[in-house]
């Protein structure tokens, strides 16, 4: 992974963080009365700058944040129990994903440095 790609890696890992945060909150309020779920930004954001070819700064202004869902005909979206648990697992594999991916790369780094300083 090259720094940009190490970048990404730490913002989708900071996305993950705070989407286990909205699922716990969703979970936790699923009986509740008027309550709205809520989502991580971040995949919308990240697919916004991946067409800008050239720019070295293109995460600039990419932050993962939780925000509150919306459905386009205005009505309250509702929380259904069952697909926050799909949720929860799939988010849980794709940071357990991540974690592995940083710990490869990070231990070629290591191999590298200490190999190339003998």
């Amino acid at each position: 992974m090259p720094t940009e790609g190490m970048a990404i890696a730490r913002l989708a890992l900071d996305a993950a963080m705070l989407r286990h945060q909205a699922i716990a909150s969703n979970i936790a309020n699923v009986n509740t009365a008027g309550y709205v779920p809520l989502r991580v930004n971040f995949e919308e954001q990240l697919a916004s700058v991946s067409g800008n070819q050239g720019s070295g700064d293109k995460l600039q202004g990419v932050t993962p944040f939780i925000e509150q869902e919306s459905k386009p005909n205005g009505l309250t979206p509702q929380v259904a129990l069952d697909m926050e648990i799909v949720k929860l697992n799939m988010n849980t594999l794709h940071y357990q994903a991540l974690l592995r991916a940083i710990s490869r790369y990070t231990s070629i780094e290591v191999v590298a440095i200490t190999e190339g300083s003998r």
